[in-house]
């Protein structure tokens, strides 16, 4: 096939990466409004955190699911869909009035929309086969990678600016655009509606309980005590139970909702495995770092989302160097050196103290989104580079599935993690602020005749509460550094088993006129 593009394909393609910017942007887009969103809807904190679970919830269902309906409806007519429903979803969103309707048409916004994610890497692929593909792979990495960097600060900005609904609103006009374009420009390949007669339904149900049931446990056992709370012990067993029955029927149906032989290939099961790894460090330090920025040195969403920012210059710089160096280093190298460059950027970062800022974490979240592009693109090309383009949009949906399903292990784990690092470290720290030592002595003494002028009697008991306020401070700063080294490991630990990856076969050249 040429690598000449027409105009209509370039542009086409151009508007379904737009549009899976979107899908992305909107599972974090709402983390930095969630309190002005709880109290719009007058729900409790951890009612309104629904807002985002509900969402991403099912869009990890409809995810390894687009490559089927890609197949049955086409890969226009599938991408049309999806954007004109996440584009409703998203109007009725902003004009929701209680919790009961967010989460509901949260949760049809992600189902629906989930499915232009993974429906734009397999297009990637089929329609830019030759050289070109490595600049093509760039942008959609850059895009995927930049869309949860930069969502908790775009809607901050938004909510601080307008109002919650704008966060949803901002959808209507790109996501009728895309639509329209899609439609009329993308006509890559054709329905089979033979599909649509054998439709599985139970075993899309036993993957909507599986991995449903999974992202529920992940998002929501910290919170609740894990398997001590019976709901969470109960959606474990579902998930269990159903994973089993679903990977069965999938192995034995004659038209199953998602091919599974894919994993038979070693360098896409292995691209899988580094999609998970990558999972938890891009979502897990979208999660960690707002946090310290949040609860230790009390910054807004607006100056979270700055001191964000760094990662997204960082990609965009690096962009072309990792285009173009995917073209002269071998793919593996390249993974190996992203593996190390983002392992390396946790580590440097979990020397935070509770002084620490926008400039001095600088230098790590650049030097992550630096390793980000290297890593993605790598991973993207030598995963799905090998495998017939009959089984592209399949295993597109599969990766993209790991990635989100590492994301929510890696979120979950480092919430668990930070939760009792930051119990170990308060006692410990506890332990030495008493009247025996000289340091604690005298900062209890100066304070209380700080207080004593306005509070009197009063002013020991708020001298030991600045002094329990503080001890916690530091707590946290020490249970964050030790939640980004453990990040960083996952990171070390994955690094050696880029030695198992088969060499890609080079790209051909273009052919000559």
């Amino acid at each position: 096939m040429s690598e000449a593009r027409g105009w209509r394909d370039w542009v086409g393609f151009m508007c379904m990466v737009v549009g899976m910017f979107m899908a992305i942007l909107d599972i974090q887009i709402v983390s930095s409004s969630i309190a002005d969103i709880q109290a719009g809807l007058a729900a409790s904190p951890d009612e309104a955190s629904w807002v985002q679970t509900s969402y991403l919830v099912a869009e990890i269902v409809m995810i390894p699911l687009s490559g089927w309906l890609s197949r049955a409806l086409s890969t226009r007519v599938l991408y049309t869909l999806s954007a004109l429903g996440f584009t409703l979803f998203s109007a009725l969103c902003a004009s929701s009035t209680s919790l009961g309707e967010m989460i509901l048409w949260r949760a049809l916004q992600g189902f629906i929309g989930g499915a232009m994610i993974p429906t734009v890497f397999a297009t990637a692929f089929l329609l830019f086969p030759g050289r070109r593909r490595t600049q093509i792979q760039v942008m959609v990495s850059l895009t995927a990678t930049l869309a949860p960097t930069i969502g908790p600060s775009l809607g901050g900005w938004l909510t601080q600016a307008f109002s919650w609904h704008w966060v949803f609103l901002i959808n209507l006009p790109v996501g009728l655009a895309v639509a329209t374009s899609v439609w009329m420009l993308i006509d890559i390949d054709r329905a089979d509606h033979s599909l649509l007669r054998r439709f599985d339904y139970f075993g899309l149900a036993l993957m909507a309980a599986f991995l449903g049931s999974l992202e529920y446990v992940l998002e929501e056992g910290n919170r609740n005590d894990w398997f001590s709370d019976n709901t969470i012990l109960f959606f474990a067993v579902l998930s269990a139970v159903a994973a089993v029955l679903f990977f069965y029927r999938m192995f034995t149906h004659p038209a199953p909702l998602v091919e599974l032989r894919a994993f038979g290939d070693r360098n896409f099961a292995l691209g899988c495995l580094f999609m998970g790894v990558i999972g938890v460090g891009l979502y897990g330090a979208v999660y960690i770092v707002p946090l310290f920025l949040s609860q230790v040195r009390h910054y807004d969403s607006f100056e979270i989302g700055k001191a964000m920012f760094a990662t997204g210059i960082a990609m965009f710089l690096t962009a072309p160097i990792a285009g173009r160096l995917s073209n002269l280093i071998d793919l593996r190298r390249l993974a190996t050196f992203g593996l190390l460059c983002f392992g390396g950027s946790c580590w440097w970062m979990a020397e935070l103290t509770s002084q620490s800022g926008t400039w001095e974490i600088m230098g790590a979240q650049a030097l992550r989104g630096f390793s980000l592009m290297f890593l993605f693109l790598a991973v993207n090309q030598l995963a799905l580079g090998r495998l017939p383009p009959d089984a592209l949009k399949n295993a597109s949906g599969l990766i993209n599935t790991m990635r989100n399903l590492g994301g929510a292990i890696g979120i979950a784990t480092l919430g668990t993690l930070g939760t009792t690092r930051t119990a170990t470290h308060w006692l410990h720290l506890v332990e030495q602020v008493t009247w025996a030592r000289p340091p604690a002595a005298r900062l209890l003494g100066g304070l209380t005749q700080f207080y004593a002028h306005t509070l009197g009697p009063a002013a020991s008991q708020a001298a030991l509460r600045t002094v329990a306020l503080l001890v916690r401070r530091e707590a946290l700063t020490l249970a964050y550094n030790d939640v980004l080294l453990v990040m960083g490991l996952c990171f070390f630990i994955a690094t050696p088993l880029t030695l198992l990856l088969v060499k890609p076969a080079p790209i051909p050249p273009p052919p000559s006129d």
